[in-house]
């Protein structure tokens, strides 16, 4: 087990400045063009590619960084130049850490490297979780999952909405009740392949912000995949299933993670670094505005009004930056969130990321409130950490019920 500690190692460091020149010579520049065309950026995903950002292998390596720091460093960074940008970048992970999450061995190495391609052809991937009648409410899910045993295939019917990068990844995986007695119980994870017909995307967004991240419904119409397809493997599935319907009888017992609560319990910390990013990113702007700009005589930083909102912004961002190292310190060397702390680190990075970014605009005053400057792109596009992969008010919800073991509603 790797000791918690607040310095990055040489080899975390020279990856930290490697992604930092990537995010400000190739994503900062590229930022607003895309956010006005509201497309995916496939150059700056290909050059990602290129020097091994966008890869298979980079995110391996990240992930697996006993010390848990590889992750939150990375999306910091990345997301530091621009999150519209860094999510489709990073946004094929979600998909990655739900393969990874319920995965066989034998499906991780088979479909994983599918959701990346390679620098000349390069590939998305994308996680569909969320219906348009269930987000948070994870237990009304009406995407339905039958076995035909004759075949050996799963028919999966139903809508998934919000899903980034839906309809034109390479690989689907899509989260579907296969025994609706059991609530979210009753859940499980598949692959769809590249092709599988029955699948098309729907309604595609156009958003707030993250706006140069494609973000779409996907609809699926009696679409059968192998039952290879279903992750974790049937056997497994059945095993859990019995063991669900056995505490449903006793009215009780310990509760049975689903599919979806896994995969998002094992990304929140990165999200909240995501946050972090784009906090740390409209800070610098309005320290180094606030230290140019002058009203009266004098730099506007010299007023108290301005340098106690930025003292407050880098204390938060600092703040919220050791709750996203502690949950993915925690989380890779296998200590049980006990207090709920990926939730906390998200819940708080993200209200943060909020909060210091509307500073930012106000420190920069109409400035801030033009396109002119990049802190009204990232106010916009904080709005979404509060939002996607569980809202602030059910990651409270989940810290209450962790920190009372009272079923709070």
């Amino acid at each position: 087990m790797a000791e918690f500690t607040m310095e990055l190692n040489d080899e975390q460091r020279e990856v930290r400045d490697w992604l930092h020149g990537f995010a400000a010579d190739v994503i900062r520049p590229a930022a607003a063009e895309w956010d006005e065309r509201e497309e995916t950026p496939w150059p700056v995903i290909q050059e990602a590619a290129k020097v091994g950002i966008y890869s298979l292998d980079f995110y391996a390596q990240q992930y697996f960084d006993p010390t848990g720091l590889g992750i939150p460093m990375a999306m910091e960074e990345l997301f530091w130049g621009d999150a519209g940008i860094a999510l489709s970048i990073v946004g094929t992970g979600l998909a990655a850490v739900g393969v990874l999450a319920n995965g066989t061995d034998e499906q991780i190495g088979t479909w994983i490297p599918q959701m990346y391609g390679d620098a000349n052809d390069v590939k998305v991937a994308a996680f569909c979780s969320s219906e348009p009648d269930a987000g948070s409410d994870v237990a009304s899910m009406r995407t339905r999952a039958v076995y035909d045993e004759a075949k050996d295939e799963w028919v999966i019917n139903g809508t998934k909405t919000w899903a980034t990068n839906g309809g034109i990844a390479n690989v689907h995986v899509v989260v579907a009740v296969v025994d609706p007695e059991l609530g979210s119980k009753g859940h499980a994870s598949f692959i769809v392949p590249p092709g599988t017909p029955g699948l098309s995307q729907g309604q595609k967004f156009k958003k707030h912000g993250i706006r140069a991240s494609h973000t779409a419904e996907v609809i699926l119409d009696q679409v059968r995949v192998p039952g290879s397809c279903l992750l974790g493997g049937k056997e497994k599935l059945d095993e859990r299933l019995a063991r669900a319907r056995e505490r449903a009888k006793a009215s009780g017992g310990e509760r049975v993670k689903n599919a979806a609560m896994a995969t998002f319990e094992a990304s929140r910390p990165a999200v909240g670094a995501m946050a972090v990013g784009t906090a740390r990113a409209a800070y610098e702007v309005a320290l180094d505005y606030a230290k140019t700009r002058e009203q009266f005589g004098r730099p506007i930083i010299d007023n108290q009004g301005v340098a106690f909102q930025l003292a407050d912004m880098r204390t938060r961002i600092d703040a919220a930056r050791l709750l996203v190292w502690r949950a993915s310190w925690m989380a890779v060397n296998g200590k049980p969130f006990t207090a709920a702390e990926g939730s906390m680190s998200k819940l708080f990075a993200s209200e943060t990321a909020k909060t210091v970014t509307a500073q930012a605009v106000q420190i920069l005053g109409g400035n801030g409130y033009t396109r002119e400057y990049p802190v009204e792109r990232m106010h916009r596009d904080s709005a979404i950490y509060t939002i996607f992969e569980g809202t602030s008010e059910i990651q409270r919800l989940v810290i209450a019920r962790t920190l009372s073991g009272m079923p709070i509603r």
